[in-house]
């Protein structure tokens, strides 16, 4: 009978535990939601067209787009945009970036990594590190800091902060280091 007792009180210590056990594990642990904040759509070789008045107005191509719920634009992977003249005919200006972003809300557009603008009627290039286009104001600048190069077929300008109209035919270098003859930067390597 003893050995009853003792098994039976063995049992009940076993069952007491196993009860705390499985109270504990009836607590609900509070999990913050995780808020997915990446593309909702990709497209691969994309080609945009825009056009008004049936006249072609820009040809944008990347190999990849990405769009976000929140209406912007990015082009992670580079961009190329051609812009044409007013009649759609010829080419006016050319864009070209390592990565671009279009916010929807704003309407700037910024480009990062190796931006190069073609001004063909002008036949001047820029070129810089990250260049901002504000649609609203028909804008394109740089911040003060960021290093300018703009070559026509004469000169080459090198300075600091851009401020220009959209089609490059007016513009201002904020601090400029150096204005060279072609000849020159070339033979300088500028």
């Amino acid at each position: 009978m003893r050995v009853l007792s003792s098994w039976r009180l063995a049992a009940a210590g076993l069952v007491l535990a196993m009860q705390s056990l499985v109270g504990c594990g009836d607590k609900e642990v509070e999990v913050a939601p995780v808020v997915y904040t990446g593309p909702l759509a990709e497209t691969t070789n994309v080609e945009t067209l825009v056009s008004d008045s049936a006249r072609l107005q820009l040809r944008l191509t990347a190999p990849l787009e990405q769009q976000f719920e929140n209406g912007d634009v990015v082009y992670p992977k580079s961009v190329k945009a051609v812009f044409y003249d007013k009649l759609g005919k010829s080419v006016a200006s050319t864009l070209e970036a390592n990565y671009a972003k279009v916010e929807k809300s704003t309407q700037l557009y910024t480009m990062r990594g190796k931006v190069r603008m073609v001004s063909v009627p002008e036949q001047q290039t820029v070129t810089s590190e990250e260049v901002f286009y504000d649609k609203l104001k028909h804008r394109i600048y740089t911040d003060t800091a960021m290093f300018v190069r703009v070559q026509s077929p004469t000169q080459v300008l090198l300075g600091y902060g851009l401020v220009a109209n959209e089609d490059l035919s007016r513009y201002t270098v904020k601090r400029p280091t150096g204005i060279f003859t072609l000849e020159e930067a070339k033979a300088q390597g500028k």
